[in-house]
């Protein structure tokens, strides 16, 4: 029994993997969460513990309002990306849309680049001196304004729409065609059938785009900072409270940030329920046949899709164009040519050399980690797993700058001085963006059958040398479709960036925030031209990995 016993409970390799990667989220997410609740309860106007800084958030309009503001954002920006994305999703998996795989990755494009170059972008066509606004000043028109929650919610909705988009043209592909042809023989009409068939069965996929949509508005910075105008969210105000150079409270900072994860927390509580109780399974055995449709009503049923993705592509054309303009102090335009690209080169080139260098480095341990969790996940599913799981994804549903004033509280203080350093930006990207690396990772691991582990292991090969010359292998393409992706977002993160940064760690998405602030439009756009760039050609690396089918978490 001795025996028994002490060969159950022998530290193989695995058990080493998961004991250092849960001690490694331990230091890395649950204490900086930790230090921001523990500050929290501390005020410098009141002694000893107290609920003085939460009290002072719900009876001080200045606080609370921004949470409703936050909230209305985020519910109207939902809606609006349901009421696109949903019939976009319907239209591209059921009728012959022209140019339908151009469509969908523009689609996909307009998604990974960052919300806040969007905002610039809609500044430069619709603020009060943008070419959009002059225009229809010349017509005897006015320009709707771009500023307020208006042009917040306006950009958020172009911006993130692709995400229902995808997870419900998803769905819709995953439905057996039987089940809709069995309604219309019933004699129901095809909008009665979509309405109570279709949509039900992929309640599901529609609600978990709404939860990226929301999620993501509540942690953006960078666009109501742009266009807020006095309109001031929760992200914002955190920003405020912790950076502001005339009133720093890291107490109340604190306090804020406690409550966005709270807020955070609800929805995903509440996403969850709802999709238990309504959660339909079922077996594509015969997919929806695409409708072939002809001439006019083809171009009609194209048609709105151009639009929506034009509109959602635009502040990439319209950013690539203004970096080529040169102007003078004075806004005048002096000429086209590559000075704004001279000027970034000389003058920010250390920022667009730590994004690079920060990105690559962070998905290097992404990649390595990412391949080790998602197999365990899989493959060593337990308690200890399900634990793992529950660490990686918490930080996907927090905000970027939540988990940076964190990290400032936790790691700036002995034994661990990293404040300052280029190490806790490395660490803030991991932390952020390997659940994309980790969900792709165990999406392809799921359909790898486990036979060919065990053929490889009954042949002889032992287990560990198996996962790395078998499985590893097998898994990299998944693995890699979902680093890339990580890329993408580490290359644009601007909310932990923003908080983290010093002068010699700045990123190229911090010098944009900086040179939109100063008014340097064309160095601005040339900034803004090297990330959109670098997304375009990250996103043909994972069309090309993964055959056209790009997996967002």
């Amino acid at each position: 029994m001795k025996l028994l016993g002490k060969r159950q409970f022998r530290m193989d390799f695995w058990t080493w993997v998961k004991i250092i990667v849960i001690l490694a989220l331990c230091l890395f997410i649950v204490y900086p969460f930790y230090t921001i609740l523990t500050k929290s309860v501390f005020s410098t106007k009141v002694e000893g513990i107290t609920l003085y800084n939460f009290t002072r958030f719900f009876t001080k309009p200045y606080y609370y309002k921004s949470l409703l503001r936050s909230l209305y954002v985020c519910f109207f920006t939902v809606l609006a990306s349901t009421a696109i994305g949903v019939p976009i999703a319907y239209l591209m998996t059921r009728y012959n849309i022209l140019g339908k795989k151009a469509m969908h990755i523009m689609t996909i494009l307009s998604l990974m680049s960052p919300p806040f170059i969007g905002a610039y972008s809609w500044i430069i066509l619709l603020g009060r001196n943008g070419l959009a606004a002059k225009l229809f000043t010349m017509l005897g028109l006015t320009a709707p304004t771009i500023y307020g929650r208006g042009g917040i919610i306006f950009v958020f909705t172009l911006h993130l729409f692709p995400y229902i988009y995808l997870y419900t043209s998803g769905a819709m592909n995953s439905i057996d065609s039987s089940l809709e042809e069995a309604a219309e023989n019933l004699g129901m009409s095809k909008l009665r059938r979509i309405w109570t068939v279709t949509l039900p069965v992929i309640l599901p996929s529609i609600l978990a785009g709404c939860l990226m949509v929301f999620m993501t508005c509540l942690a953006d910075f960078g666009t109501p900072m742009l266009l807020g105008e006095g309109y001031v969210v929760l992200p914002v105000l955190v920003y405020n409270e912790y950076m502001s150079e005339s009133a720093t409270d890291p107490f109340m900072a604190s306090a804020l940030s406690v409550v966005i994860v709270i807020c955070s927390l609800l929805v995903l509580v509440f996403q969850k329920y709802v999709i238990d109780k309504r959660n339909y399974q079922m077996s594509s055995l015969r997919p929806p046949v695409e409708v072939q449709l002809h001439g006019g009503k083809r171009l009609l049923a194209s048609l709105p899709i151009y639009i929506v993705i034009f509109l959602a592509s635009l502040p990439q054309i319209v950013v690539i164009c203004q970096s080529f303009v040169e102007r003078s102090f004075s806004g005048m335009v002096k000429g086209i040519n590559l000075s704004n690209y001279q000027t970034i080169l000389k003058r920010l080139f250390t920022n667009i050399k730590n994004t690079y260098v920060f990105s690559s480095v962070a998905i290097v341990f992404i990649v390595l980690v990412g391949i080790f969790v998602a197999y365990i996940l899989v493959r060593k599913k337990g308690k200890v797993a399900s634990l793992i799981d529950m660490l990686i994804m918490f930080p996907y549903v927090i905000p970027g700058s939540v988990l940076g004033i964190g990290l400032i509280i936790a790691f700036n203080r002995k034994p661990i001085i990293l404040v300052g350093t280029s190490a806790i930006m490395i660490i803030s990207y991991v932390v952020r963006k390997l659940p994309y690396t980790v969900r792709s990772g165990t999406a392809f691991l799921c359909q790898m059958d486990p036979f060919v582990e065990e053929a490889s292991i009954n042949l002889g090969v032992p287990p560990l040398k198996t996962f790395f010359t078998v499985t590893a292998r097998m898994m990299l393409p998944g693995v890699m479709s979902g680093a890339v992706l990580s890329w993408i977002t580490c290359i644009n993160e601007l909310s932990s960036s923003i908080m983290l940064y010093t002068g010699k760690t700045s990123t190229i998405s911090v010098a944009i925030y900086q040179e939109v602030v100063r008014m340097s439009d064309g160095t601005a756009a040339a900034l803004s031209t090297i990330l959109t760039l670098t997304t375009i050609i990250s996103l043909l690396i994972v069309f090309r990995v993964t055959k056209g089918k790009v997996k967002i978490v």
